[in-house]
Order: C-alpha cells, then structure tokens, then sequence
C-alpha cells in the first residue's frame, strides 16, 4: 500500500517541483557511467518532462516483485549481520574464558570417550585455530591490502569496499570481485595509469592467498587444506557467518574418527592374488561339506 500510494502521488510532485517550485537536480554525471549512462540521463530527462506518469505506468507492474526482491535481500543482510555479531560474541567469551571452558569440555570428553574423545576435543580446537589462522587472517590481509590499493588509487567510498572485499575473501570469492570492476572503471575514465599500478596491485593481493593460507592452516592444525576450505564454504552455506567455524570442527573430527576406525582393522594383505585363491579354497570346501 505504502509503495502504490508513492507511485500514485509521484506525478504530482515532479509537476509541482518542475513548475518552479524546486529545482530537480540535472543528473549530468550519468553521462560518465559506462554503457548505460546515455540511457540514465535520457530516461531521467523523460521521467521530468512527461510529469512521471509515462515511466511511472511502465514501471508500476515490476513495484511488487522489485519490493518483494529488496525486502528479501534486507532479511538476508539482516540475518548475516546477526551471525556475525553471535560470531564476535562468542569469539570474546571464548577468548576470555576459553582455558577453562577447554579443560572443562576435555573432562567431560574423557569420561564420555577415554582418549579418543579426549582427542576429539583437541582436534575441534585444532580446526578452530587452523581457520582463525587460515581463512580469518588471510582475508583480513588481502581485504586491508586491497583497500589500500583502492584508496591509493583513488577510488570512491574505498573503505565501503575494503568491508566487502573482506567479507567475500571469507565466503572464498576472493578479492578480484572487488578490484577488477574497480580497475575497469579507472581504464574506462581514462586514468590508465593507476589502472595499471592496481592491476599490478590486485595480482599480489589476489594470488597471495596460495602461499600465505597453508602456511598459516598448517601452523593451526596437521590437517589437508582442501579439508578446512570444504568446511569453510559448506558450513557458510548451511549455518551462515557461524558456520565458518562449525564446518570446519564437523569435518575435522569426522575425517579423524573414520580415520582411526579404518586403521584399527587388519591390514589387507599385500598379493590380491592370494586372496582370490584363499576364497576360492573356501568355497570349494563349502560345496564338499
């Protein structure tokens, strides 16, 4: 109601504001958008002159889809800002109380499961501070280099940007998502220069992550790479901002018990061929009894 009530009243108001009683601005830096911006400044131009109520009639069909669409994606922002802050929350608690909460959760393992769930605790802690070393600090690194790049070079609202680039090196999309349109549109204005020194810049910051996060998932833990980046990202998709870490503890510890579990059976014996011959004996006595 509240959105058919603004389109309805919108022709009015640009009529009013176009008889003198205010002064619509002009818009003239649509012209410098790439591609589009031709389009803008015409369409805008129009919208003025016809009172709003030619582009209004086109655009009222897509107003509840379109509101439909941004409510939605302010549900989702509003859901990730929430995970993120019970993530610090809890990333605080734990920090300051972690050592007792630590010997307290390893007790109450030990008397559940002996050792091994004695060492499922460990391996949990392990896996933590293998992404908090891994993933958290790799992305704070390439987002806060990038960042710069993008403030040297100077591009607009570079410390909104530097936010999204960090975040999207922790959801593994890596910072390039950021820097490349970036470095488009420094081209496309005609700043080549720059252009060049932040493509340049962009390759280090963009490749760095190979040779910094398994260095620092190492010092974490003694577990394969592919195995924390596969809890990152499925645990990301399935639990939010707090499955960074939830992902990463289920399959640690699930990989390291079916481990254990495999090599407390009896090792296969080495020649197949032998084995072959030892079930063939058997089912040659089967059919004799």
């Amino acid at each position: 109601m509240l959105v058919n009530s603004l389109v309805d009243n919108s022709g009015p108001v640009i009529n009013w504001a176009t008889k003198g009683h205010m002064a619509l601005p002009t818009f003239e830096w649509l012209h410098s958008i790439p591609l589009i911006g031709d389009k803008l400044y015409s369409g805008w131009n129009t919208l003025v002159s016809s009172g709003g109520s030619a582009i209004m009639e086109k655009v009222r069909p897509y107003i509840g889809t379109t509101t439909s669409w941004f409510l939605g994606q302010a549900v989702h922002i509003g859901t990730l800002l929430v995970h993120l802050g019970l993530m610090l929350l809890f990333s605080v608690l734990l920090y300051a109380k972690g050592e007792t909460l630590g010997n307290g959760i390893r007790h109450f393992a030990f008397r559940l499961a002996d050792k091994r769930g004695d060492a499922a605790v460990l391996l949990a802690g392990q896996a933590i501070r293998a992404v908090a070393l891994g993933v958290v600090v790799t992305a704070l690194a390439q987002g806060v280099l990038g960042g710069i790049g993008l403030a040297v070079s100077g591009i607009p609202y570079a410390a909104l940007l530097t936010v999204l680039m960090v975040l999207s090196c922790l959801i593994q999309l890596g910072p390039l998502v950021i820097l490349v349109p970036a470095i488009i549109w420094l081209y496309w204005s005609g700043d080549t220069t720059w252009g060049t020194v932040l493509l340049v810049w962009s390759c280090v910051v963009g490749t760095m992550d190979n040779v910094i996060r398994p260095v620092l998932i190492r010092m974490g833990a003694d577990l394969p790479m592919i195995l924390i980046l596969s809890g990152v990202i499925g645990g990301l998709i399935a639990f939010g901002m707090i499955g960074l870490f939830i992902g990463p503890v289920l399959l640690a510890v699930s990989y390291r018990l079916i481990s254990v579990w495999m090599h407390e059976a009896p090792a296969p014996q080495d020649d197949p061929q032998e084995v072959v011959e030892l079930l063939e004996e058997q089912e040659t006595l089967n059919v004799k009894k």
